[in-house]
């Protein structure tokens, strides 16, 4: 019996499928050691060594496995490609006490019995490269966390916690920030004129684009004073088309996608957070229906591009075939060529006709990934979208020139399979010299905008683009500034600063520059890449850091003062009666008794957005109240805790009390009296037993 280990049941499901009765294909669930929860687990004194432990959840998998391990013929380590799943591997050849030559090792980059059974006969060694990489990145990261966060502690506020990467993409966000509350609007003017030919009857819109032959630019015309100028002289100008020029214009294909651009791609389509997005893909690759999820190459397998030419010569015909396959290559800082692009996975010489999103059926969020998947894969291969493009000059007897652009699509090629908008604007057929009617001219004011808040996709291009992090960091990354509540998604799903937020980051930025600058982060991601090619020892990437970063930490924790994050305030704690303080915390402000550690009374401060008071139906003394768990999340409770247990996970709603001006109370159920709270959907009852539903607008 051979035994294959993975490291997920879905995974180790999928693989049993298409390996016979001689295989036991079972799941690690993960990493089986790591450093310890508590302490440090780096020896700074012995060249950076680490102490890993098996947590606790994985004691009773390493038994189990090692169980299996005494009964097997052979020990196959299938853990997924990358530095992590390199890691995986050999934390389990530790862990399990495999000798060399009993543990073999493969990769593969789609779960389909072809990849599979070709992995088992090229079986590798652990690539000790690729750990030490993994090893590097996560003690830098331990060192920094571990070291960093007692400062935060001191300086700022408990609970707090600061990382090599996140701290960076946290910097990005707030100087966003900055740039929006520093922008100043600059008010500027267009002018279109409304044209009719004599001859088509046809109308069309022209904008001014010249002055004296020379063109106006964007924000030329700065006033409505100007405005006006233009509007007057063109009030009575006698107009002539001057010139046609018509050319097609192609628009190329994208190529197939990478993490980052299949994280931005969900995010603008579908409004998937990154961290959802990952879980889709991790569960459609761990069950063969695409490739491996986590790359940044752009390269495809051979016989995946001879399956997709076939597949549109025979579904679309020729004239959506190129002549020659497409290839594309990366642009990202440390790309792995060898890896392949994100795409359906099917086994080579299968035809694609049997991946396609409709034979599958998958459910909801999943097909609406695949989908995705399959037609960008699709489209990466098909021929350009032609559009006829055509620009009509108009003169006029002063000294304005006029300009309409029209565009029409000639052929839909790839976006025949991967909608793309195309600015289509059909103009009249004119002749050189024909004369024109002005009907009417519109001017409109304008203002510059602001640049936008980062959403989680462009703050993930962004990193990518400077060579932040690699492709299976970006989810991780980006949930944990929201988790840590220094970043919070608003309404329209854009990453705002918290107010803590921007304490923390001045904090870094102002005292420890260097971890937090973009160049060096992406420098040491650059360091990673050379050790993993094997051409640097990590533990000189590690003391190279480590010197100058614990120099300088021990220096600040001298000399940096605690910020200002407790105010006097005239209120009294309710409960044993001294003066009660504003303090700020992880999660921002909130009340505190000055009597801490003897009394433990906090209070949230109510935000004006969480809506009136509302006394508790239950003890009807307290007050309802926002709430954060020890992870953050939101909930109501009331604020007489513990003599009153009253708690709601959603946001109770509130009714104005009839004939008491300006009195609120929780609205109640009127099937079973239990407090109505806020869903996504509508307002719903808070009982799990009870079925009321309101839909939002009734």
């Amino acid at each position: 019996m051979r035994l294959v280990i993975v490291e997920s049941p879905t995974k180790a499901k999928t693989i049993s499928q298409f390996l016979g009765s001689g295989f036991d294909v079972v799941s690690s669930l993960g990493h089986v050691r790591d450093l310890p929860k508590s302490g440090l687990g780096v020896d700074l004194e012995k060249n950076f060594e680490p102490s890993y432990v098996i947590p606790t959840k994985a004691r009773k998998t390493v038994t189990d496995l090692k169980k299996r391990v005494a009964k097997a013929d052979s020990v196959i380590l299938a853990t997924d490609e990358d530095r992590e799943g390199e890691a995986i591997a050999w934390h389990l050849k530790t862990a399990l006490s495999l000798k060399e030559a009993d543990a073999q090792r493969i990769v593969f980059h789609e779960i389909t019995k072809t990849a599979i059974e070709e992995a088992l006969t090229h079986p590798r060694p652990i690539d000790n490269n690729l750990v030490d990489a993994q090893q590097a990145r996560r003690i830098l990261d331990r060192l920094v966390g571990y070291k960093l966060s007692p400062f935060l502690w001191k300086k700022v506020a408990r609970g707090l916690s600061a990382g090599r990467v996140q701290s960076v993409a946290l910097r990005l966000v707030v100087e966003r920030e900055r740039e929006i509350e520093a922008f100043k609007p600059q008010e500027y003017w267009s002018i279109e004129a409304l044209l009719k030919t004599a001859e088509a009857d046809a109308s069309f819109t022209a904008f001014v684009a010249t002055k004296n032959d020379k063109a106006i630019p964007k924000l030329g015309i700065t006033s409505a004073h100007d405005a006006a100028t233009i509007g007057s002289a063109l009030e009575k100008a006698t107009y002539t088309v001057a010139d046609i020029v018509q050319k097609d214009t192609r628009k190329h294909p994208l190529p197939p996608f990478t993490t980052s651009t299949l994280q931005q791609a969900a995010g603008a389509r579908f409004g998937y957070p990154a961290k959802r997005t990952m879980m889709l893909a991790q569960n459609l690759y761990e069950r063969g229906f695409i490739t491996y999820h986590r790359t940044d190459s752009l390269n495809l397998a051979v016989s995946a591009v001879t399956a997709a030419r076939t597949y549109i010569t025979e579904e679309f015909g020729a004239p959506y075939l190129p002549a020659s396959a497409r290839l594309y290559k990366s642009r990202s800082k440390g790309a792995q060529e060898a890896h392949e692009a994100i795409r359906p996975a099917f086994p080579e010489g299968t035809a694609l006709t049997a991946r396609h999103p409709d034979k599958l059926k998958l459910e909801g969020p999943q097909n609406k990934l695949y989908t995705l998947i399959w037609q960008r894969f699709i489209a990466s291969q098909m021929e350009d979208a032609l559009q006829a493009a055509t620009t009509i000059t108009v003169s006029t007897d002063t000294a304005y020139g006029l300009r309409a652009n029209g565009a029409v699509v000639r052929f839909d090629g790839f976006a025949r399979v991967y909608p793309v908008s195309f600015d289509e604007n059909q103009l009249p057929q004119v002749a050189k010299g024909d004369a024109l009617t002005l009907e009417k001219l519109i001017p409109e004011q304008h203002s510059t905008q602001p640049p936008a808040r980062y959403s989680e996709a462009t703050l993930i291009k962004e990193l990518e683009k400077n060579g932040v992090g690699r492709p299976s960091t970006y989810a991780t990354i980006i949930s944990t500034i929201q988790d840590r509540n220094y970043v919070a998604r608003n309404e329209q799903k854009r990453l705002a600063p918290s107010e803590i937020g921007f304490m923390v980051n001045d904090l870094l930025v102002e005292h420890f520059p260097k971890v937090v600058d973009i160049g060096f982060t992406a420098a040491m991601e650059e360091e990673f890449d050379t050790i993993a090619e094997g051409h640097k020892d990590w533990h000189i990437t590690i003391a190279n850091f480590w010197g100058p970063f614990s120099k300088n930490l021990e220096e600040k924790m001298e000399e940096v003062k605690s910020a200002k994050v407790a105010e006097e305030t005239d209120r009294a704690c309710p409960d044993c009666g001294k003066p009660l303080l504003k303090r700020m915390g992880r999660f921002g402000w909130f009340f505190a008794c000055s009597g801490f550690p003897e009394c433990r009374f906090t209070e949230a401060i109510r935000d004006e957005a969480d809506g009136p008071a509302l006394p508790c139906p239950k003890c009807v003394v307290g007050e309802i109240t926002p709430k954060r768990t020890r992870r953050g999340k939101i909930f109501y409770g009331c604020n007489k805790y513990p003599a009153c247990d009253f708690a709601l996970w959603d946001k109770p709603v509130a009714e104005a009390v009839e004939g008491t001006p300006g009195k609120h109370r929780v609205r109640m159920c009127p099937e079973c009296s239990s407090p109505l709270v806020e869903k996504k959907a509508g307002i719903a009852c808070s009982s799990k037993e009870c079925k009321y539903k309101e839909k939002t607008g009734e």
